[in-house]
């Protein structure tokens, strides 16, 4: 297993919260899934992958929990195509541009 240097960037993952910990006022199906948090920062010592470590954020807060990555990229999506959108997008340009020349 190849170990992972102090001061590498790293994205830990943490429970926050258990199912039973959760507050009543929030829906039936978010109270039945823990509360979780995924962070990055600057590994604090020397450790390997999925060993329980601490890190150094960008903003200078301590925060632990298991290691999940080393030098995490960045992956957005917007969800899956939807057909409506492009019928919504029509209708919108033509009610704010077409329309209004008359």
């Amino acid at each position: 297993m190849t170990v992972i240097k102090k001061g590498s960037w790293v994205q830990i993952h943490k429970i926050v919260l258990k199912p039973l910990e959760r507050t009543a006022q929030i829906p039936e199906e978010t109270k039945k899934v823990p509360l979780e948090m995924w962070v990055k920062g600057y590994l604090n010592e020397d450790a390997n992958l999925h060993d329980h470590v601490q890190i150094t954020t960008l903003t200078k807060r301590i925060e632990e929990g298991m290691l999940i990555a080393v030098n995490p990229s960045y992956h957005h999506d917007y969800g899956d195509f939807v057909e409506e959108l492009l019928q919504i997008d029509a209708m919108v340009k033509s009610a704010l541009w077409e329309d209004n020349h008359e």
